[in-house]
Order: structure tokens, then sequence, then C-alpha cells
């Protein structure tokens, strides 16, 4: 009983952290992203020659973004964005 509560807490609690990784990328990425996507924000990360190839790609271009965006996220934050992109497009 006491595994199944552990292990419920730990989906939720990543779940949890993708809600809000997805809404931290969204409040600070999504016009962006419009614009170069040519109006699809997500299309950038769905092309074939994106630059992101790995985990370690990801976490620099987030700090990239970070940059352009003008956006101070902790390394809570950031490691909720990268968890959120990472699961919804990358799967690395």
């Amino acid at each position: 009983m006491r595994l199944l509560l552990l292990s419920l807490a730990v989906v939720f609690s990543g779940s949890a952290m993708a809600q809000s990784g997805k809404a931290l990328h969204d409040a600070a990425c999504m016009e962006c992203h419009a614009s170069l996507g040519g109006g699809d924000p997500y299309e950038l990360y769905q092309r074939d020659d994106r630059k992101v190839r790995s985990l370690q790609d990801l976490e620099s271009r987030l700090q990239f973004c970070m940059r352009a965006a003008d956006v101070s996220w902790d390394s809570d934050q950031q490691k909720a964005v990268v968890d959120y992109l990472n699961s919804r497009f990358y799967r690395f």
C-alpha cells in the first residue's frame, strides 16, 4: 500500500511539473515561436531540421531562449520547461 501511494505521488508530482513547465513555456515562448514558425508556435519543435538533437541541446537552447525572451526562471522552473518539452516533443 505504501509503495502504491509513493508511486502515485511521483506520477502526480511529475504531471504537476509538466503542467508548470507548459504554463511557463506558453507564457514566455509562444509569441516568438509563432512568428518564427509561420504562425504555428509548435512548428519549431516538429520540423525535420530542428536544432535540438539531444537533452543537452534542449537545455542549451532553453538558456538561449530565456535570454532572448528576457525571462529569469530558477533551476526548478527550467527543469519543468525542459521536462515538458522533452515529454511533449522530443522524448530523449
